[in-house]
């Protein structure tokens, strides 16, 4: 099972220029259609001037949700090629808008797919491209007494704390990579005094 995926670590640009025509890049990494709409909100007033501002998304750790958008261009010809590129780096919480400038020539669908696949293809190359890992998080609760046998499991099978309360009654959620989880939880399972959770 792939508990990985693929993003890119904070904005980056390109830029690809055809018959006059200027495509300008502008990558994201974004996973929801809110944040991505402030994105888009701000480049229409950095580019006020520019007819199409075209985009494409995929989020979520498994990859499944996506879209493509022509923003008046003909159907297919801006959203699904800068898709494409997002997919051909295999890319996921990403988002990419290419704002274009007409430049008095047309270029045809074929050469309209071919500058949005180049626009978005600087864009992602000029990208810095993380792996990140799919974690599940668990909490464990437990007495007192047990918090150093508790500390040690976690020190030793490497697990993040993401939250703690150490009182009387103790509570820590960890986060542990997805493909070592259930034999991380059969670990804790087997404590006396200690349960875990999802």
């Amino acid at each position: 099972m792939k508990d990985t995926y693929k993003t890119i670590k904070s904005p980056s640009q390109g830029f690809f220029k055809d018959r006059g025509s200027k495509f300008f890049g502008y990558a994201y990494p974004c996973s929801s259609e809110e944040a991505l709409k402030i994105e888009i909100e701000a480049l229409k007033k950095k580019h006020h001037t520019a007819r199409h501002h075209c985009y494409a998304y995929r989020f979520k750790q498994d990859y499944s949700v996506y879209r493509a958008n022509d923003d008046g261009e003909p159907t297919n010809a801006a959203g699904k090629p800068i898709l494409g590129q997002i997919d051909a780096k295999e890319l996921t919480n990403v988002a990419l808008v290419v704002v274009r400038y007409f430049g008095g020539t047309k270029l045809g669908v074929g050469g309209m797919m071919s500058a949005y696949k180049e626009a978005a293809l600087d864009t992602l190359n000029q990208a810095e491209i993380v792996e990140c890992t799919i974690n599940d998080t668990f909490e464990v609760s437990f007495g007192y007494p047990e918090m150093n046998t508790v500390m040690r499991f976690i020190k030793d099978l490497g697990l993040t704390i993401v939250e703690q309360k150490l009182e009387v009654d103790c509570k820590i959620r960890f986060s542990v990579r997805q493909k070592d989880a259930e034999k991380v939880k059969d670990k804790f399972t087997g404590l006396k005094n200690i349960k875990i959770k999802k």
